[in-house]
């Protein structure tokens, strides 16, 4: 829509405050307000729920892979050949054997749920999720049989261990006596403490070498499952597909999608409503660019109709108000885009400024998951989210544009 001179002239006359007009400026700061603040909130809120499944998925899939074939009973005695097999199907990645099964782990008395896991210790030093995750000692100091363990940094917190520390493993299947079961309990010491991120997973997780795990359960030279990883998670079904009839005898399958539906699913509910929530609040900047701009028509009536005497046609006076309310629109447009990303940037202390003011722990790892706030900002859908907020500040001045093109110069004049 490109503008003459005089009606570059006019729409930047009116897009500043005149004598008397305060009131007007105000209504239209209060909508660019508006508007900066609902973009702001978009960019922010979308980035984080994008952020947030991003790195819940590279988490679970980097400790769960995307998909396991499990043992039926637990246990899988022919491993070797289920991993040969994966391996050799196109589109499998890896294929890791593990053992996995929920246990206790005590330490100066204190008990606390464990959740076991038995890995090669090349897997171990080699998984993505764990690698460089150590907080203190190293996953390289691990060997079978040498009685050494790595625990979750929240778990090594509840249970009160540091490095070094001689910790008890216990098997509530142990071996039967005329008296029952007895307990299974076995020592080892801590050569590392990890934070992956997850607060579940540090505050369960225990690794061990897969000797040490088969002995501690009383397994022999089985496993409780092969971990596959895919060249794509979203095709984990269609890939695994041709593996599935081979390996029945031995194993079931589970996908990332199964295991973990209900998570994913609500994530996805919440990212739509909160979307369309906070949609909202451009569309009500919207309706306060409306009334600005109907409130500067009602002020500007007389100057219309001179306007309108001296030649000034009806395409023009719409050109010159839509350029004003789209202005104020864009305005908040780029101020908002720029708050959000700076909100972004710099969201922990954010979430630690919150913390402090209201006295709360606003990001609970024992809630989300997570122990940081994650981000992650997809292009395309601010540029949606810009689309959208500039159509919506363009529809919302057509109405007041059209009424102050439709001003009768006559009956104005005549009254006035």
């Amino acid at each position: 829509m490109l503008l003459s001179r005089y009606e570059r002239m006019i729409a930047k006359r009116y897009l500043l405050p005149g004598r008397g007009e305060a009131f007007i400026a105000v209504v239209a700061g209060f909508s660019l307000v508006a508007v900066m603040l609902g973009v702001a909130a978009l960019i922010v809120v979308m980035s984080v729920m994008n952020g947030f499944r991003a790195e819940l998925f590279d988490k679970i899939t980097g400790l769960n892979g995307h998909a396991v074939i499990q043992g039926y009973n637990g246990q899988m005695r022919d491993w070797r050949d289920v991993v040969k097999q994966a391996k050799a199907t196109p589109g499998i990645v890896s294929a890791t054997p593990l053992i996995e099964q929920p246990l206790f782990a005590s330490y100066n008395g204190r008990v606390e749920f464990a959740l076991v896991r038995g890995m090669t210790v090349e897997d171990i030093r080699a998984n993505p999720t764990l690698k460089g995750k150590e907080i203190v000692g190293s996953f390289a100091n691990m060997k079978p049989g040498g009685e050494q363990i790595a625990i979750g940094s929240r778990l090594a917190k509840s249970i009160g261990a540091e490095l070094g520390s001689e910790i008890s493993i216990i098997n509530p299947q142990g071996a039967a006596t005329p008296f029952g079961t007895m307990f299974r309990i076995v020592k080892y010491r801590v050569a590392a403490i990890f934070e992956v991120g997850v607060y579940d997973y540090d505050k369960a997780f225990v690794i061990m070498p897969m000797e040490d795990a088969q002995t501690l359960l009383l397994l022999g030279d089985s496993v409780g499952m092969v971990e596959i990883d895919t060249e794509n998670a979203d095709n984990v079904e269609t890939i695994l597909t041709p593996l599935a009839p081979k390996i029945r005898a031995s194993g079931q399958i589970v996908d990332w999608r199964q295991m973990n539906s209900q998570l994913f699913e609500a994530l996805s509910v919440d990212r739509i409503v909160s979307f369309v929530v906070l949609s909202l609040i451009i569309i009500v900047a919207s309706f306060n660019i409306v009334s600005s701009l109907i409130m500067l028509v009602r002020a500007k009536t007389r100057d219309i109709a001179v306007l309108r005497t001296m030649g000034a046609s009806r395409g023009g006076l719409m050109r010159i108000f839509v350029t004003v309310g789209t202005t104020i629109g864009v305005v908040g447009i780029a101020a908002g885009s720029l708050l959000g990303f700076l909100l972004i940037q710099f969201r922990e202390y954010v979430v630690k400024f919150i913390g402090l003011v209201t006295g709360m722990d606003v990001w609970d790892p024992s809630m989300r998951f997570l122990t940081e706030l994650p981000a992650k900002t997809d292009p395309a859908e601010v540029i949606g989210i810009i689309v959208m907020a500039f159509l919506f500040s363009f529809l919302a001045t057509l109405y007041p544009a059209w009424k102050a093109a439709s001003t009768d110069p006559v009956q104005v004049l005549r009254y006035e």
